[in-house]
């Protein structure tokens, strides 16, 4: 079963918050488990519902939104008004994984959750990271805009089609997408770095390991 992120919204505005919830309520992946408008209901709901995300105003009117990010524990981003160089240096170095300047677009805000979700996902497991998938994790995070599904070319539509069947080698989604097997791992890894598909090691007897490809939430 996909993992449905947790997010807890931190406004003092009531009709931005709603909006803010409005756009988490819309993403695949996420539900809104409260909205608060000070520091302190933030706190007691952090400890009640125990979000995975939080959205926070940088200006709250007990105390400094920052503050709570950096306090805290749990992954945020940081959604303000607030513009200045210092403010949003100040909000990185508390650990803030997105700094969005208020008013933005929807998609904004959409695309960081869909990279927060990717990101999430790479990051997973109780076992030790190889370098590559913490770059991976930077990468998707912190990276370039996100891929849109209608740019998705009709080759990499085919394999993900084929990763449908479960996890295969590049040779076997070739097979079934009729594609070459060198195209076929060329776009496969292609979408592995861009967080959309999983890849693992096989290791076998002898030999090189063998890549395994599979669709993101399909473990």
């Amino acid at each position: 079963m996909d993992k449905t992120w947790r997010v807890l919204v931190v406004d003092d505005d009531f009709r931005v918050a709603g909006i803010h919830a409005d756009i988490v309520r819309a993403a695949p992946g996420f539900s809104v488990v409260g909205s608060a408008r000070t520091l302190a209901d933030a706190r007691q709901q952090m400890v009640e519902e125990k979000p995975d995300l939080l959205l926070v105003d940088v200006y709250l009117p007990d105390g400094d939104g920052i503050e709570l990010v950096r306090t805290n524990g749990v992954d945020a981003f940081v959604l303000s008004a607030a513009d200045e160089a210092a403010t949003v240096r100040r909000a990185m170095h508390a650990g803030a994984l997105a700094y969005l300047i208020k008013p933005f677009p929807q998609q904004a805000l959409t695309e960081r959750l869909d990279r927060y979700a990717r990101f999430r996902h790479v990051l997973s497991g109780a076992r030790g990271l190889r370098q590559e998938k913490i770059d991976q994790a930077l990468g998707i995070m912190f990276g370039g805009g996100s891929p849109k599904p209608s740019s998705r070319s009709a080759t990499e539509q085919l394999l993900l089609d084929a990763l449908g069947e479960g996890e295969l080698s590049a040779s076997e989604a070739a097979e079934i997408a009729g594609v070459s097997r060198a195209t076929a791992q060329r776009r496969l890894a292609a979408m592995a770095n861009q967080g959309v598909v999983v890849v693992r090691l096989r290791y076998g007897q002898s030999g090189r390991p063998e890549h395994l490809y599979s669709k993101l939430g399909a473990q």
